[in-house]
């Protein structure tokens, strides 16, 4: 009996001693992790500007540029030796894991929206133009013609092959690369055990744990102001993100005037020609940077009332609309579980 009391004991006591390491070294840890400092990397990708934060004892830029790398030689319209690229010329070529993925999203996107998104639509976004280059407007006819290059169901993936209907047709990802972009440096941070990280390509986001003052990252929506020259800085809200992703698309910046008539950037891919209606930008945020991408886009194209429609069928994604109110303001239409910080 004696034996047992005291075998009990000496059991009680190590299971003690043992918590208490636990303890000490889970304080440890915690202390650890909140000394680390935040790492910040910045450099110009897709034609535009990345800014990515995380928190890790060492840089990661060679790490991230090689991420970057792989995505710009699948998805890049600007490389001529990308994956694409050489679709777009017709060179019989397999497609890899990173150009697949996009793709498939795409149709997805394209599907569910009706078309209203589509990575075929190049033909006619570079006749269009910025700024009218040529300094002619496209007449009907050549809208026409090239419309005939454009449709979603033209094209399909078959073991890894991309298959046109038309050899004229071009694939063009660039509203949809940036957010896809966010996702592969988010994978490749989330690969390393990184939890507090903020990834910014172009104004797309992936937010992730806690910005260095322990907080949930704040993320602006820029108000909807002409701004060719890309200066104005005035934001209409700040939304609090984390575990998310977030993708804006506007027609504030990109755009340009003829005869007193302002032309968007964003074109309907059904009809060939600019979009105009009463969403001036449109958020996104859901679990995919590349998915919010690609339904903001569509989103300009729709409309208020088809975007929202769209909206009903995900509950796992969120929007936020910036509207043209018809008496020269804006109005907002948000989803209802959107946290939003004035």
């Amino acid at each position: 009996m004696l034996m047992t009391t005291q075998g009990n004991k000496h059991k009680l006591w190590w299971q003690l001693c043992f918590l208490l390491f636990l303890i000490v070294a889970s304080v440890i840890i915690i202390k650890n992790h909140k000394e680390m400092e935040y790492i910040k990397n910045s450099g110009y990708v897709f034609g535009t500007v990345y800014n990515i934060t995380y928190q890790y004892d060492r840089d990661l830029s060679p790490e991230i540029t090689a991420r970057l790398k792989e995505v710009d030689e699948a998805l890049s319209t600007f490389n001529p030796q990308s994956v694409i690229s050489l679709i777009n010329s017709n060179q019989n070529m397999m497609t890899n894991s990173m150009f697949d993925h996009v793709f498939t999203l795409a149709m997805q996107v394209s599907n569910d929206t009706h078309g209203a998104f589509d990575i075929t639509v190049a033909p006619l976004v570079n006749q269009w133009g910025f700024g009218f280059k040529h300094g002619t407007m496209p007449t009907p006819e050549v809208i026409d013609s090239l419309r005939q290059l454009v449709g979603y169901r033209q094209v399909k993936l078959t073991n890894h092959r991309i298959i046109k209907q038309r050899p004229e047709i071009m694939l063009d990802c660039s509203a949809i690369a940036k957010g896809y972009g966010c996702d592969a440096v988010a994978q490749l941070l989330r690969s390393l055990g990184i939890t507090n990280f903020l990834v910014e390509i172009g104004g797309e986001v992936v937010a992730s744990g806690k910005n260095a003052r322990q907080d949930k990252w704040r993320i602006g929506v820029t108000k909807p102001i002409d701004d060719s020259l890309n200066v104005n800085n005035e934001m209409q809200t700040i939304l609090p993100l984390t575990d998310m992703a977030m993708a804006t698309s506007g027609n504030y910046r990109n755009f340009y005037y003829k005869n007193g008539r302002k032309y968007a950037h964003t074109i309907n891919p059904k009809t060939g020609m600019p979009v105009q209606h009463n969403i001036l930008s449109a958020t996104v945020i859901t679990n995919s940077c590349a998915k919010a991408d690609a339904y903001a886009t569509a989103f300009m194209v729709m409309g208020l009332d088809s975007a929202k429609a769209v909206m009903k069928r995900h509950p796992e994604m969120m929007a936020y609309f910036i509207c043209d109110d018809g008496k020269g303001g804006y109005k907002v239409w948000k989803s209802e579980k959107l946290d939003v910080c004035q």
